[in-house]
């Protein structure tokens, strides 16, 4: 009996799981930390709204464009490897079937057999064989602007607007301490979901983005306390 049991990989998710992490992780922080710094500084909770729904607003736009542009660029550096790639594969097929079989070879195959792979996968897909091996692209790690950039936008909106609600339903006098105390309970969720989507350790991915939006926080509360003077 076949005892082989088929488990599922995990690296075709970090293209999204980059973004949306990055985009609900930023959004959390920047918008805790500008109310809980607007607020430091004596600022009426009228102000610390407008001041957080701008900030959320400007955020996630902010968020969606620098991922757009960034993974953009990834994308045009790919597709002129490519082209690159496939000019040099038109022109001296022979010497790339042989790049090929020598990247296997260098990684463990025999000589003899490392020369049939190359000259089989060459005669399926050259380009697609010489993008995984050579350049080291490959569909889960394909750049996605678009997708990037959604991600971004809409996890930011929604990150930040967990310290926002709180900011509006608070008193004003409770408002730092809550806004503080629910963020990085929001934090270290958020580090724990996108652990354990990933595949790593729950606790160290809690722990990392709450120490660092405490940082945050406290150091803009530090900002505010000084313009309060």
């Amino acid at each position: 009996m076949n005892q082989y049991k088929h488990h599922t990989h995990l690296s075709h998710r970090t293209g999204w799981l980059r973004a949306a992490v990055m985009g609900a992780n930023d959004g959390i922080v920047s918008t805790a930390s500008l109310i809980v710094g607007v607020a430091a500084a004596n600022t009426s909770q009228q102000g610390i709204l407008i001041a957080g729904l701008a900030g959320l607003v400007a955020g996630a736009m902010s968020m969606a464009a620098g991922e757009y542009v960034s993974v953009s660029s990834q994308a045009d550096t790919e597709k002129a490897d490519l082209a690159i790639e496939q000019k040099s594969i038109e022109q001296n097929f022979e010497f790339e079937q042989d790049e090929l079989s020598k990247i296997y070879q260098d990684r463990g195959v025999e000589p003899a057999i490392a020369k049939q792979v190359a000259q089989q996968l060459m005669e399926y897909d050259a380009l697609g064989a010489h993008a995984r091996d050579d350049i080291g692209i490959c569909d889960t790690g394909t750049a996605q602007p678009v997708q990037a950039a959604l991600y971004s936008a809409i996890t930011f909106t929604i990150g930040a607007a967990f310290p926002l609600i709180i900011a509006w339903l608070m008193p004003l006098n409770l408002l730092i301490p809550l806004v503080a105390i629910g963020s990085l309970v929001f934090l270290s969720l958020l580090g724990a979901i996108a652990a354990k989507t990933g595949g790593a350790s729950i606790f160290t991915g809690a722990i990392r983005v709450t120490f660092w939006g405490s940082l945050a926080m406290a150091s803009t509360a530090g900002i505010g306390q000084l313009f309060s003077l």
